[in-house]
């Protein structure tokens, strides 16, 4: 049973919750992307050596690797509006840091702190689980999670226009202005969440974890320029493997663990997760993969000879089409679970590559690649934090959305380094200058394909709805109604809602959960703390309940076809209340 305490009631939400939180979302996901137009001319911009340069990329993406986890169990224990906020202020001060220098060091630091706002997207994801009535909440978290895809897109189109007209730092003044914007809006429109975790922060569980994330993606981003068989890369790939395992000894023996690993093994929440690392791997290999080719000239044979700019909106379909399937997302997860449209959006995702293959002659063709691999991986990212809610007390979303953050970033991870190798061996030497050929690309889209293969069985394991775990509490559109229900055939779960000492608590609202998260039926307690609630069918449910100064309670209960009593104590804000 899971409790959470709360000092403040509920707040009503805005509509523009949802499109706040999905800007702050793309605005963090921008920093991914922003330097790619001009990677290649980083090292004489910085006047460092090429394998410098790339730590420029290479610190965004750890930083924000060993962010989206922490950032998610500290928005848990205390609040997860307030994280969001300091994300995107660390991520203005981090532009603003990397705009004013050509320095290599500082503007590697400024580009970490950029990469620490990635914890946003989780976190966002877990306000609107707290907030959002329940038929908008599909939407909105497809919304949210696409999000990181919809802002690496539609950055790379921008981010050329403004390289290619003005000086390159103005890409991180851009950054910061976009920054503030999220600030401003999410101060204005987003109520903090009365949703809280027990426990205290693990600053030895989140040492750990940063220390052996650091160390598995440092090889994975670098090991091309080290050498995948040099004796730093297999010391570091080992050093982390030694780190992971004593933190994951540590984190089963600590009472409030930074990552609940007991729920992380858990059937639904490992194979999400393992199907997310393989998403991520598809989602970078046509953003390495297409800007290059448009890019490169005719003369080659293969090339397409587009601008900066031009190859930018060929690819920014990719973004755009991810935006727009959270809409046909959420009716076809509402009608068929997430975990089917996670298994039509790899599939979708597989036909895009397989087109791909024979794809590469014209502009034209790019942006078909594009759109459909949008739609595909709009699909598959959306249903991920779905898979995730449905799977882990409410208590733990931030932090277990954070989780699933980071293995999409392992995949993009994975990803960088094994198609950057691909590109390499494959190239050509013209000049004294590598070029990529169109045998690396076909081999970079054969892998993405393999990877989505991988992604699909791994989804074929997630259990069935009907074998799904827990149901979890979720805000309810008639939060504020009084249904009294009458006992029907079925009958029903009547009891008291009592406070801690044993007083009856008046007119408490007693929310009936079915096991997909919906609501079944809701009533208020009597005078004397009487409650009555039908059920549509037998099953598991939760019993949600909660009143004016007292926290909130989910009871999980299973109904079998007569009444079962079932009393709901509530406590006092401040108090836990024993399970």
């Amino acid at each position: 049973m899971t409790h959470t305490t709360t000092q403040q009631p509920a707040r009503r939400t805005s509509a523009a919750v949802v499109p706040v939180l999905a800007f702050a979302g793309i605005v963090v996901a921008v920093m991914q992307t922003l330097l790619v137009p001009v990677i290649k001319d980083l090292p004489e911009l910085l006047g460092t050596a090429p394998s410098n340069a790339t730590w420029v990329m290479t610190s965004t993406l750890l930083a924000g690797a060993v962010a989206t986890p922490i950032m998610g169990r500290l928005g848990d224990l205390f609040g997860k509006r307030r994280m969001l906020l300091m994300s995107l202020s660390v991520m203005v001060v981090g532009s603003l840091i990397a705009g004013f220098t050509s320095d290599l060091l500082v503007m590697i630091a400024g580009r970490a702190l950029q990469g620490f706002a990635m914890g946003a997207i989780p976190l966002g994801i877990g306000l609107m689980r707290d907030m959002l009535p329940r038929e908008k909440l599909g939407s909105a978290m497809a919304l949210m999670s696409s999000s990181i895809g919809v802002g690496g897109g539609l950055a790379l189109p921008l981010s050329a226009l403004v390289a290619q007209h003005a000086d390159w730092h103005s890409l991180f003044f851009l950054a910061a202005g976009l920054g503030v914007v999220s600030i401003v809006l999410t101060l204005v429109a987003v109520p903090e969440s009365p949703m809280r975790a027990e426990g205290t922060f693990d600053v030895l569980g989140a040492i750990g974890l940063s220390a052996g994330l650091v160390l598995f993606l440092l090889p994975i981003t670098k090991g091309s320029d080290w050498g995948w068989s040099s004796g730093t890369t297999l010391g570091l790939f080992g050093a982390s493997a030694v780190v992971l395992v004593l933190w994951g000894v540590m984190e089963l023996r600590v009472k409030a663990p930074l990552v609940d690993l007991r729920t992380t093994v858990r059937r639904s929440v490992l194979f999400t997760n393992l199907a997310s690392i393989m998403v991520g791997v598809s989602f970078y290999v046509v953003s390495l993969v297409l800007p290059q080719l448009l890019q490169l000239p005719e003369a080659t044979g293969y090339g397409l000879g587009q601008s900066m700019v031009v190859a930018g909106l060929c690819v920014a379909p990719l973004g755009l089409t991810m935006m727009f399937t959270a809409p046909v997302y959420a009716r076809i997860s509402a009608k068929y679970g997430p975990k089917v449209t996670l298994i039509i959006g790899m599939l979708i995702i597989g036909i895009g590559y397989g087109a791909g293959l024979g794809l590469m002659s014209a502009a034209w063709q790019t942006i078909v690649i594009a759109v459909v691999l949008g739609a595909g991986i709009g699909l598959a990212y959306s249903s991920l934090p779905a898979l995730i809610v449905g799977s882990v007390p409410a208590s733990e979303t931030g932090a277990a959305n954070g989780l699933n953050t980071l293995m999409r970033s392992i995949g993009t991870s994975v990803s960088s380094a094994v198609i950057g190798m691909v590109l390499a061996n494959t190239a050509n030497d013209v000049g004294g200058v590598a070029v990529p050929t169109m045998h690396g690309f076909r081999v970079s889209f054969m892998i993405a394909t393999g990877a989505v293969a991988v992604g699909l069985v791994m989804a074929l394991f997630l259990p069935r709805q009907r074998q799904a775990t827990k149901p979890q509490l979720l805000a309810s559109s008639a939060e504020d109604a009084a249904l009294e229900r009458a006992h029907e055939v079925l009958g029903g779960f009547r009891g008291r809602v009592l406070t801690t000492a044993g007083d009856p608590v008046a007119r408490a609202k007693v929310t009936l959960i079915d096991r997909r998260g919906r609501q079944a039926g809701a009533t208020l307690s009597g005078e004397d703390g009487c409650y009555a609630l039908a059920v549509p069918a037998e099953g598991a449910y939760v019993l949600a309940a909660r009143a004016a100064g007292h926290g909130p309670l989910a009871s999980s209960a299973t109904h079998s076809g007569d009444d079962r009593p079932v009393d709901l104590d509530l406590a006092l804000p401040g108090e836990t209340v024993p399970a």
